[in-house]
């Protein structure tokens, strides 16, 4: 086994190249993750200081203040309320990737957890970053990044640019607990697709046999599991060689995704109608209130007085009927709906009216 993983390794680059020149052709990298091999998030509680008077004076902060103080060996009177605003409670969360290791730092994200204007120009001080298990991962420190801006003046008017309440620390953190992988135990490696599909978890399996025959097999529409060598310098170079290897990957189902909220849609290619006739047209009603003066004659014995004349017209737009032919493609449908000139709303409407009546091979999902 060894040997022959030693030999896909060695000519592992030309065989990529050669093996599939599909355009739609994409590497299992790009389609699947491997399983155990993930990152992981990391929170903690802190303190920024150094503000220039844009921090908060709120109950939450004076006690974090005075706790970080107690650990110095400094006790404030328990009626002394200091005046701190200069100082902001925040959030700190991370991104832990895998195979970090004790040393190495990532980047932090700040945010505030009450009422501070700004976070610009401040400094995070230690503040220790945990896992969802309750053990702590990292610590972080250091100078924040705020690329918002705000302003206000004596009367409440005030600007803001982007957000001046979030900022980041660059390499912020310093890694101080290592993630154990199950990366290196077992007797396989398992890919899992990002998109669950039986015909593209086959395709995987098949390619990977191709190269080496028996070594893999679809557990379900998203799992492909393969055999893969114990030695972790073996299975490195073994992982190297599969992830780049090339497929193509089958077509999701027909699908015509609809967001109510900003009149996005989104036809897939594969969707069809059935024979179809469809007519689109609406009724515009306008009204129109013009006030006018109404002057007596010079003898008359009237008084001037203002009068309302209201106008009422309707339109009603010349949409005519078009008809469907069995399998429609979506060009075709798109081009009708375009000369009906309607608009998304419009489009939404006609889109459900097909599928409540039978005529949409595809699935409508409205978000």
């Amino acid at each position: 086994m060894k040997q022959l993983i030693k030999q896909l390794c060695k000519f592992s680059v030309v065989f990529v190249c050669l093996f599939n020149h599909s355009v739609n052709a994409q590497r299992i990298k790009d389609l699947a993750d491997v399983a155990g091999v993930r990152s992981n998030q990391l929170l903690g509680y802190g303190l920024v200081v150094g503000l220039p008077g844009t921090g908060e004076q709120s109950p939450f902060t004076e006690q974090s203040f005075k706790t970080m103080l107690s650990n110095f060996g400094i006790t404030m009177p328990a009626n002394l309320k200091p005046k701190i605003k200069n100082v902001a409670a925040v959030a700190v969360h991370a991104e832990l990737e895998a195979f970090a290791k004790s040393g190495q730092k990532i980047d932090v994200t700040v945010s505030s957890m009450g009422s501070a204007q700004s976070l610009r120009g401040g400094t995070l001080l230690q503040t220790v970053l945990m896992g969802v298990d309750g053990n702590a991962y990292a610590v972080a420190q250091g100078s924040l990044i705020v690329s918002g801006l705000g302003a206000g003046g004596l009367d409440g008017s005030k600007i803001l640019v982007n957000t001046p309440t979030v900022g980041r620390i660059s390499n912020g953190a310093m890694v101080e607990r290592e993630v154990i992988s199950p990366f290196g135990s077992g007797d396989h490696i398992t890919f899992n697709l990002h998109r669950s599909d039986f015909t593209t978890a086959k395709r995987l399996s098949d390619t990977i046999n191709d190269l080496i025959a028996g070594s893999a097999r679809a557990i379900d529409a998203t799992s492909v599991q393969v055999s893969a060598p114990r030695d972790l310098a073996d299975r490195v170079s073994f992982l190297s060689t599969l992830e780049n290897l090339e497929f193509e990957p089958d077509r999701s189902s027909a699908k015509i995704i609809v967001n109510s909220r900003t009149g996005t849609i989104v036809i897939g290619s594969d969707v069809r109608l059935l024979p179809a006739a469809i007519t689109h047209g609406g009724i515009t009603v306008t009204i129109n209130e013009v006030q006018e003066v109404s002057q007596p004659d010079a003898f008359a014995e009237g008084e001037t007085a203002i009068t309302t004349r209201s106008s009422v017209n309707v339109n009603e737009s010349d949409n005519r009927m078009f008809v469907f032919d069995p399998g429609v493609t979506l060009n075709t449908l798109v081009r009708a709906i375009n000369e009906v000139g309607a608009g998304p709303g419009d489009v939404m409407a006609i889109l459900e009216a097909l599928d409540q009546a039978g005529a949409l091979r595809g699935e409508l999902v409205v978000i």
